[in-house]
């Protein structure tokens, strides 16, 4: 699970930032909401705190809620005025008011994980192919036989399947695949895509399971 976590105060980012990493979540930190909508997109979920530099996170979250209407957001804030609440409450999932308990902070994360559909199915289909998400293993179901990918094809295929059906561009998956700003023109993602699809695909010259979008990137079909 992928959380964007928003929180100027060094010493509490800090700690829910270990705190969460040692759960097993993937956690973005950022100190501003400047970039916040721009990693929100490849994010299961939304920590915002409220009073930041420059926009504050009501600002942010409304601007998020806005662009991605069924991505949870949890704001939290040391304001605990019932005015502060309500408005918070108006385009956010949750409000949790400062100091806060991490297992209180992860309860809640869950409730909204399991109400946005964000939990990690323990097995996924994909035509001929069964997908053990939490193990990273892929298998051939027809013939019962793990299909070996190397590190980089099994985070792109992942990444994919996670959006099942959903056309991602070639940034997008470079960028969560690479964690590196994707250069218009780099054929490493195509390259990588090509070999995938060697193991994957029946017939990789006629590719059904990852699809080229073109000019724009690729969408896995379930």
């Amino acid at each position: 699970m992928k959380i964007l976590y928003v929180e100027d105060e060094v010493e509490l980012g800090t700690w829910v930032n270990k705190d969460l990493t040692e759960r097993g979540y993937k956690v973005k930190w950022l100190k501003d909401g400047e970039e916040a909508l721009g990693y929100a997109e490849d994010s299961d979920i939304v920590i915002l705190d409220v009073m930041l530099p420059g926009l504050d996170g009501f600002s942010i979250g409304k601007r998020i809620k806005k662009a991605l209407p069924k991505l949870p957001v949890i704001m939290l804030s040391a304001r605990s005025q019932v005015d502060d609440k309500l408005e918070g409450l108006q385009f956010a999932d949750d409000y949790l008011t400062k100091p806060f308990h991490p297992d209180e902070l992860v309860a809640r994360i869950m409730v909204l994980l399991r109400r946005f559909d964000r939990i990690i199915p323990s097995e996924m289909k994909v035509q001929h192919l069964t997908y053990l998400p939490k193990q990273f293993q892929l298998f051939d179901s027809e013939i019962g036989e793990e299909i070996v990918l190397t590190a980089k094809q099994l985070h792109i295929f992942d990444y994919l399947v996670k959006h099942g059906n959903q056309i991602m561009t070639k940034e997008q998956i470079y960028e969560s695949v690479w964690e590196e700003t994707y250069l218009e023109g780099d054929k490493t993602l195509m390259v990588h895509i090509r070999y995938l699809r060697e193991k994957i695909e029946k017939n990789p010259a006629k590719p059904t399971i990852i699809e080229t979008i073109r000019g724009i990137g690729y969408r896995l079909k379930q």
